[in-house]
Parts: structure tokens; sequence; C-alpha cells
């Protein structure tokens, strides 16, 4: 064992594959810094059934939801990601209030969750056909309406 030792003491003789550095990204040091559509370095710190957490550098971890690790369906987080895997991840929402950060691994641009507004829920109503009258009170009656556009 001794021997051993001393073999590798010498240098150049270490038979281990040099380790390779982790940097995050310099920008972000708070949840304040992290902006929706930003790419940057992490590492999976966690696997759920429904995602799995990363960390990009600041307190509190993101979150990829399952159905936002791949392009491809994934039934188990643990097919597409390890535990201390180096990972690339897009924002795609942050929540300073409640401290949550959504992240996603997808390579093809993500959906940005935007604010609804109004003018999205408001549909054009069809219009809707005059009934044919049955009697000669509701033909009076749709008279009337049209003479005074109701």
């Amino acid at each position: 064992v001794e021997d051993i030792i001393k073999e590798l003491e010498k240098p150049g003789r270490d038979p281990r594959a040099p380790i390779e550095e982790f940097q995050f990204d310099a920008n972000i040091k708070s949840i304040e810094d992290v902006k929706v559509g930003m790419t940057v370095p992490g590492i999976v710190t966690n696997i759920t059934a429904f995602g799995a957490f990363v960390d990009i550098g600041v307190k509190q971890d993101g979150l990829v939801h399952v159905s936002q690790l791949s392009n491809r369906y994934v039934s188990d987080p643990k097919e597409v990601v390890k535990l201390n895997q180096k990972v690339t991840v897009t924002v795609t929402e942050v929540d300073v209030t409640r401290k949550r950060i959504a992240l996603t691994m997808k390579t093809s641009a993500p959906v940005v969750k935007e604010q609804r507004t109004e003018k999205a829920f408001s549909k054009p109503l069809k219009q809707a056909k005059p009934a044919t009258p049955a009697n000669s009170f509701q033909q009076s009656l749709l008279d009337l309406k049209k003479k005074f556009n109701n």
C-alpha cells in the first residue's frame, strides 16, 4: 500500500480524472436578479416525482417540472436527470414574493407565461338569427324591435 501511495504522490501520476470546476452565473446573486428568459447553468439538487430542483446560484432552488424536463414525454424524472448533474436551464417564471423559480430544460424556445388581458377573454358574439314569427303578434313585435333597433 505504501508503494502505491508513493507512486501516486509523484507529479503527473494521479490516475483520477481532473475535477471539473463549476461556475454559476456571476450576474445572479439573489432571486431579484433572476429574470424570465435567462439561460443559466445549474446543478440538480433533488429529484421528485413531479420534477427536479436545480441550484442556479441563489438561495432558492428552481423547479423544472416533469413536463419541462425534455421535449419528449417523461414519466419518471430520473430518466432524464441525475443528482448533482450539471444542466443548462431557462427561466420561465419568477415569483419573488413566494420565492419560487420555474425553469425549463426544453431545447426549443420556452413558452413564457404572460399576464392575460381582458381582450383575450372577450369573444365576438354570434349574430342570432331572428326566429320566424308564429303569429301576427310576434310579427308586430319583431317589426317594432327593428324600428327601434333593439
